[in-house]
């Protein structure tokens, strides 16, 4: 049976990116944590492929930047298209940082630096451990829990939920999760395909049909994203190379996916938490925020907060001070609701049925692509550079 304590300071629920940053950077500063997650190592799928420039920042006194550099596949441009006709161009070049530029990464690899960083801390993950209970107290949280068949009980004086979108620690703490799910299925898939646009660049295509995001991948690989009004569960290798000749390029005849790698549907959320925090239990990442992968933010957004947290953390555990705490999660949250509103608008406009409201839509993204102040500030709030 593996061995837990019966206490702990610091208790993080979940490790996926969020959890994992936050742990490994607790531990560069001097701090431990207990962190559990239900599932077996490995099992977290891949979904979230973009580490922005914010990100980039954040990591880099973790040694994590380096290493994902090392494996991911750096990209200049996003590219806002109808078919053939491109609306809008946003450059990363000019950002003011060291990473002006789109790093993409498939999860799983993001999660395997940021692991191997928190093991080269003496860190580790203790799996699968199912929570069950949580009591929070004036003092800290009792969280009740399963593991090799047992149930364990620890006390912790701060509880971190970082469990995702049905964080189990929100639940039972009894903190809202206000918002909705869009109607559509959104297709996910790792595909190698011929595909005539250059693999420098991200492209987001607004059909009649819907969304559809294409993003290169290392290993000739590329990320398709894309709305459909049904889907099945794993959409065949037929199914996503029709999506990709019917939103693309008019090119199609060039497009064919050679090897369908993974493929998934999902239902895409844009939920908020009242506030990332309620006494002793805070919130990161998707168990305080989800949202469209328009703008490919998600996972982003919750390693900022992690990575945010772990200073006002340390200070609270050690001398009490709880100061830095509010003054994050007031933070966070104000971030959090900019990006919901931002995707939520973006996903909102590109999922217009209309025929006059498209065109409108199209000729007010050309217009804006013409307006360098405006390609540059949009660059810049899709990098997260300005939530420093």
């Amino acid at each position: 049976m593996q061995s837990l304590p019966s206490s702990t300071d610091i208790l993080i629920v979940g490790a996926g990116p969020s959890g994992l940053a936050l742990a490994a950077e607790l531990r560069r500063l001097g701090a431990a944590a207990l962190l559990i997650d239900r599932q077996t190592e490995g099992a977290n799928t891949s979904r979230a492929a973009v580490v922005h420039a914010r990100t980039l920042e954040v990591l880099e006194p973790l040694g994590a930047t380096e290493a994902l550099l090392g494996i991911g596949l750096i990209v200049s441009t996003f590219q806002v298209r109808d078919r053939d006709n491109l609306l809008l161009s946003v450059d990363f070049a000019d950002l003011p940082t060291r990473y002006p530029y789109v790093l993409l990464c498939p999860q799983n690899k993001t999660e395997a630096v940021l692991l191997d960083r928190l093991h080269s801390l003496g860190g580790d993950v203790v799996r699968p451990v199912d929570v069950t209970t949580v009591r929070q107290g004036p003092l800290g949280a009792t969280v009740d829990m399963t593991i090799d068949g047992s149930t364990r009980t620890i006390e912790t004086k701060w509880l971190i939920g970082c469990d995702g979108m049905n964080s189990i620690v929100r639940e039972q703490s009894g903190i809202g999760f206000a918002g909705d799910a869009y109607p559509q299925d959104f297709v996910l898939a790792d595909v190698r395909m011929d595909w005539p646009l250059p693999r420098d660049e991200v492209d987001l295509f607004l059909s009649p049909d819907g969304l559809m995001v294409v993003a290169p991948l290392p290993d000739d690989r590329f990320r398709v994203v894309a709305t459909v009004t049904h889907a099945p569960e794993h959409p065949t290798t037929d199914a996503i190379e029709a999506i990709l000749r019917q939103r693309g390029p008019s090119t199609s005849s060039a497009i064919r996916v050679h090897d369908l790698i993974w493929s998934s549907r999902f239902r895409v959320h844009h939920r908020i938490s009242d506030m990332p925090r309620k006494g002793r239990v805070l919130l990161c990442g998707d168990a305080a925020h989800v949202h469209s992968p328009a703008g490919g933010q998600g996972m982003n957004t919750g390693i900022q907060d992690a990575i945010a947290l772990a200073v006002p953390l340390i200070e609270a555990v050690r001398s009490g001070d709880d100061g830095g705490i509010d003054a994050w999660a007031k933070a966070r949250h104000a971030i959090a609701e900019d990006v919901v509103k931002t995707t939520d608008r973006i996903t909102r406009v590109g999922l217009l049925r209309s025929g006059p409201a498209q065109a409108v839509r199209n000729t007010a993204f050309s217009l804006l692509g013409h307006i360098p102040a405006a390609t540059s500030a949009l660059a810049r709030k899709i990098a997260e550079i300005d939530n420093r």
